[in-house]
């Protein structure tokens, strides 16, 4: 008996403190939050696999999700337990060396289930010994991190008018930071904090102005009600200046601009929010108007270097419009932009980082040619930066759409998207990996695929940098030059972002692919 105890022991389920969450980097075996530090960067200080050994890399173990939706998780790792969300709202606690189920949560979701893109869900966030997660109908669940009862329960929104949630919460002090999705449905977007022992609001940030605030004559009548602006994808947080950044997605109606004339504000922003208030400090946007759909939801990575010979707090963002953009993240003064990626939609940005657009662009009733495609240059996820080789990674996507322009009525709980898209008929769309240098947007190294990734990349002190194909395909590149290294074929699309950690002193590399979560270690 004693035996089966030893075999079946439980790892340790310990506090994450803030503490531990802000010196993230000096727990390289675990992962704690979404990008792995709260500066977006999505590096592992591990280096026990390495250029040198990662050809000899194997599956470890397998998990399989129960569900046929879209697996887009990225794992939490902390002290010998991985936290994973599966489809629609699930959450399953992992034991790291085996694979083996601690417990699981599981929510029912309502028959008639509002979301634009499919039953998803991004992660969960960890704080003291709570576990949290968005759920598709608009809750905010708070679980006991050591056997997943509820811990607390409350509604975000209202499924019933297209809100939902599948963006992996951000823990922060004292506080659960989570957005909205549903963008396609007309609603009025919004950024919430909760206070994470009791599920109290602390505050909320409407990401499109109401009637009287001074942004709201971005929005011609009424139209900011129906305005979009969702906020689904994590964003970062700096505790120097105590702001949290986040992105902000299309306006609405998406490709129907005439019935919202204005600059749409705050829809494709990188607002900046004083964490412990909510109150904006400021606001940058990408594409004012848009009517592609170019979200500006991607992950901002914050980064300390010097820019043009001083010494700047910088924000790295490689937007879906294909522009890559630099800021200064303490007053949002732009300070680069640059494309990185096939566009035909601007002549370039002027000195305050604004579109010169290019006329006969917008989308027509008989369809207008236009790149990058629907879904950007770039997406939801994840880039990486390395501290060691000082480049910024991503996943770029060289692809085009035909824009359609369309009717736009308004019905709450139905999409209100103003038109649609489609594919360019013989284009042949690409995608690859490119190392940036941060200060110029310069293209240090370039790995081609055949297709466009819908996965992000991870970079490691074991001079690498992870990254995966549509094809089913998960690839080791040499950081500093982009040499392939080792490939693994999974056989299901990937759409998700790859993490390590350690446990029992062996490195692993965790990512899914199809509706599986694979784990990868030397053998």
């Amino acid at each position: 008996m004693r035996l089966a105890l030893l075999l079946f022991a439980l790892p340790a389920f310990a506090q994450v403190t803030h503490q531990r969450l802000l010196n993230a980097e000096k727990e390289p075996g675990n992962w704690l939050t979404y990008s792995g530090n709260f500066a977006g960067h999505r590096f592992s200080p591990l280096k026990q696999i390495n250029d040198q050994n990662v050809a000899k890399l194997t599956p470890a173990w397998v998990y399989q999700s129960n569900s046929l939706q879209k697996f887009e998780t990225t794992p939490l790792v902390v002290d010998g337990v991985m936290y994973i969300t599966e489809a629609p709202s699930h959450v399953t606690a992992l034991d790291t060396r085996t694979g083996r189920t601690l417990w699981r949560y599981r929510r029912t979701m309502p028959d008639d289930v509002r979301v634009c893109c499919g039953q998803v869900n991004r992660g969960v966030a960890i704080l003291g010994d709570m576990v949290y997660v968005g759920t598709i109908d608009s809750h905010l669940v708070a679980l006991d991190s050591k056997t997943g009862a509820v811990r607390w329960d409350v509604a975000v929104a209202d499924n019933k008018t297209g809100h939902s949630i599948t963006v992996a919460p951000l823990a922060v002090k004292d506080k659960i930071i989570i957005g909205i999705a549903g963008g396609e449905y007309g609603i009025r977007g919004f950024l919430d904090a909760y206070d994470a022992r009791t599920g109290k609001l602390a505050w909320r940030f409407w990401t499109v102005p109401a009637a009287g605030d001074p942004e709201a004559k971005t929005w011609a009548g009424d139209s900011y009600k129906r305005g979009s602006a969702a906020t689904w994808v994590t964003g970062a947080y700096d505790p120097e200046t105590n702001l949290l950044y986040w992105g902000t997605g299309n306006p609405g109606p998406d490709w129907n601009g005439e019935v919202r004339a204005g600059d749409n504000l705050y829809s494709d922003c990188l607002i900046a929010l004083d964490l412990d208030t909510g109150k904006l400090k400021w606001h940058f946007q990408f594409t004012p108007h848009d009517v592609h759909d170019w979200d500006a939801t991607e992950v901002p990575v914050l980064v300390n270097a010097e820019f043009r010979g001083q010494p700047r707090k910088l924000l790295l963002f490689p937007n879906r419009n294909a522009f890559y953009y630099v800021l200064d993240r303490t007053t949002g003064q732009f300070l680069l932009g640059k494309p990185y990626a096939k566009q035909t939609w601007a002549k370039g940005l002027d000195d305050s980082g604004r579109p010169i657009r290019i006329p006969g662009t917008s989308p027509t009733v008989e369809g207008t040619p236009v790149w990058p495609s629907v879904a950007g240059a770039n997406n939801w996820y994840s880039p990486s930066y390395s501290p060691d080789t000082k480049y910024l990674y991503v996943a770029a996507r060289e692809a085009g759409s035909i824009y359609y322009f369309g009717k736009a009525d308004f019905k709450p709980g139905e999409q209100f998207n103003g038109g649609g898209f489609k594919a360019i008929p013989g284009e042949e769309d690409w995608g690859a990996i490119r190392a940036f240098r941060p200060a110029t947007g310069e293209v240090a190294w370039e790995y081609k695929m055949f297709t466009p990734p819908y996965s992000g990349v991870l970079s490691t002190a074991g001079n690498l940098v992870f990254g995966a194909t549509a094809e089913g395909q998960i690839f080791a590149l040499n950081a500093a030059t982009g040499k392939p290294l080792w490939r693994f074929q999974g056989g299901g699309t990937v759409r998700s972002n790859p993490i390590s950690y350690m446990s029992d002193g062996k490195q692993y590399v965790a990512m899914t692919m199809g509706n599986s979560l694979y784990v990868f270690h030397l053998q």
